[in-house]
């Protein structure tokens, strides 16, 4: 496999025995380090309600991305009432159960609001189980709840055709994953740790990431792992920002960096600069999430005595959420469950309210939009 030289990083004889240097990391990681402190310095000045709120939003985008890395989609009013269902958070209306999106959920919400908690083998195996309900990947049977056992070859990470498939990585056998998990989770529930916060966060991802203990979902559980460690650092059950967002829209340099990572040295400085430069931005990214969250209740409190019927208080707060797309009469009628007619008069009403009005296209193309304020 690898002609008498180590290729992979398990197979380094100092493994897992990480190295980094800490000097070169100590301006990122106190960026990050202010960066915390100046969200949740904001967070402060808001009310319960719109912490939960943007804790919502927060979650929402992280189980949506983690899951869209993997090429995964999942509808987005079922994860948001999901998510607002399990933390009593009023939505309105709820969409219907969706079993698949019902177990990431349980994934996320279990690693950051149970973060203190000790991250056991049964805790890992229960997050697996939750992410494969039917026990198979798309049409493959795989094993859930359990860890893989190579039966069918060592586990690897391709691309490509399948007659000429590119490697990008091979994990640890399978019969070497009781001693490495062992190791493993007695790091991270270590007391007393003797790396920083943010350090362990982007260590933890990547060790378990290279691990690979599963047959599929590997990724998925690295970054929850990654969001407990964070939720640690935090010290607070609620997420105010998504990691897994960010490193969605940076989704090829992510792993660009873990085949470069896995196929290197102990010393994996690099990889953690870019660990804490993808938290930098989420952060970033969270204020402009917050100013949404407050926009949103600037909104609703300008209006109130307005009368609004179900339809346009639904149809408003999807906007206000960031809806995707264009507003059209049909797109309407979908979202409200009304006929065209009814939805044409909706929209009309809220013209004459002053709360919607006309994009620059008309004719057929014609669609709506909130009016600034």
């Amino acid at each position: 496999m690898n002609c008498g030289d180590n290729l992979y990083i398990w197979q380094a004889p100092d493994w897992p025995r990480w190295r980094y240097d800490l000097a070169a990391l100590a301006e990122p990681m106190a960026q990050v380090s202010r960066a915390q402190g100046l969200l949740l310095g904001r967070l402060a000045d808001v009310g319960l309600g719109l912490r939960d709120e943007a804790s919502l939003a927060a979650l929402t985008d992280d189980v949506l991305k983690t899951s869209e890395i993997e090429g995964e989609q999942l509808n987005v009013a079922s994860v948001r009432s999901s998510i607002a269902r399990r933390l009593g958070v009023d939505i309105g209306s709820l969409a219907p159960v969706d079993r698949h999106v019902e177990g990431v959920v349980e994934m996320v919400l279990d690693a950051t609001t149970q973060h203190a908690r000790p991250l056991t083998p049964e805790r890992l195996l229960a997050w697996h189980a939750a992410l494969f309900p039917t026990g198979y990947s798309a049409l493959t049977r795989i094993i859930t709840g359990g860890w893989r056992d190579d039966a069918h070859g060592p586990m690897q990470v391709v691309s490509g055709a399948l007659r000429r498939p590119r490697v990008h990585f091979e994990a640890p056998p399978a019969d070497r994953l009781s001693a490495e998990l062992r190791a493993f989770l007695s790091w991270l529930n270590d007391p007393a740790p003797s790396d920083p916060a943010l350090i362990r966060a982007g260590l933890g991802h990547l060790w378990f990431v290279t691990l690979h203990p599963f047959d599929d979902g590997n990724g998925r559980i690295a970054r929850a792992v990654g969001d407990l460690l964070l939720a640690r650092t935090d010290d607070s059950p609620q997420r105010f920002y998504s990691l897994s967002a960010q490193i969605q829209r940076e989704r090829k340099s992510y792993y660009d960096i873990l085949e470069h990572t896995q196929k290197g040295s102990m010393d994996v400085t690099a990889w953690l600069r870019w660990f804490l430069d993808m938290l930098s931005q989420a952060l970033a990214r969270a204020h402009g999430e917050l100013d949404a969250v407050l926009f949103k209740a600037r909104f609703w409190r300008d209006l109130q005595g307005t009368a609004l019927n179900e339809r346009q208080v639904k149809v408003l707060n999807r906007l206000l959420d960031g809806f995707e797309g264009k507003l059209t009469n049909r797109r309407w009628a979908a979202l409200a469950h009304c006929s065209a007619d009814t939805a044409l008069r909706d929209m009309r009403d809220l013209v004459e309210l002053g709360i919607l009005q006309k994009t620059a296209a008309g004719g057929r193309s014609t669609s709506y939009e909130l009016k600034p304020s």
